[in-house]
């Protein structure tokens, strides 16, 4: 089993890995993470603010479940994930039908080619998906271009601690982590891409910089967990409608 290359994935190469450990990804996450991405999602909602009857996108959607974390704050709420890989959709979509309803919407489609009308979304998500898309500028012109004017993108990713807990992450990473997710997923190649990944992927000022790229203002960023994560913001430019 081959996996993308880090830093520089390939669309097929990530939607056969996605694919392939989609069966035991939820459970993974939970375990890898101790359940410290429950609270960096609910983070990342909580910053993008949205108003109770709001209309969202969750980009790189996997099993959807920060699209239902969005849509678990208000009855009114309507939202669309979308991702490369129909086995994580497979199984985001029982979940949607159980918590949301027809609330949610999920969809297969390309980041860098989003298969949605411009000017639909009243926000945007994006969780731990950014660093496996080919051409990230790219992805994030499409998410500006989904959205209303005034808008805004919250993006929620993994990041490389300073000091010594950079230190111990790294061990953690690059030891434990492709140990017990091959172990549990049995696809050894796809947790050795995820630390490489993440190593490969923009620092928090780059990423910034990034966002800025793809039109984006008002930006700003958050250290999650000592630097493990960020969250960073930024906004479609114009006016609300």
């Amino acid at each position: 089993m081959t996996a993308p290359t880090p830093g520089n994935p390939e669309k097929t190469a990530v939607r056969a890995m996605f694919d392939r450990i989609a069966p035991r990804y939820d459970l993974l996450n939970r375990l890898l993470s101790a359940g410290t991405d429950v609270r960096w999602r609910r983070r990342a909602v909580d910053l993008l603010g949205l108003g109770p009857d709001a209309r969202v996108l969750d980009l790189c959607t996997g099993t959807a479940d920060l699209l239902l974390e969005a849509l678990s704050r208000s009855p009114g709420r309507r939202g669309t994930g979308v991702d490369l890989s129909t086995q994580m959709l497979v199984r985001g979509a029982a979940k949607v039908r159980s918590q949301a309803g027809s609330r949610g919407q999920l969809a297969a489609g390309d980041a860098e080619r989003l298969p949605l009308r411009s000017g639909l979304f009243d926000g945007a998500l994006v969780s731990f998906g950014i660093r496996n898309v080919g051409d990230p500028v790219t992805a994030l012109r499409e998410v500006s271009r989904v959205l209303k004017p005034g808008a805004p993108l919250v993006v929620l990713e993994f990041s490389m601690p300073a000091g010594l807990l950079g230190v111990l992450y790294r061990f953690y990473f690059r030891q434990v982590l492709p140990r017990v997710g091959g172990l549990i997923s049995g696809d050894a190649s796809a947790y050795r891409y995820l630390p490489a990944s993440v190593a490969k992927f923009a620092t928090p000022e780059a990423f910034q910089a990034l966002l800025a790229e793809a039109g984006f203002v008002e930006l700003s960023r958050r250290k999650l967990t000592f630097g493990i994560a960020h969250l960073w913001r930024g906004v479609r430019p114009g006016e609300t409608r």
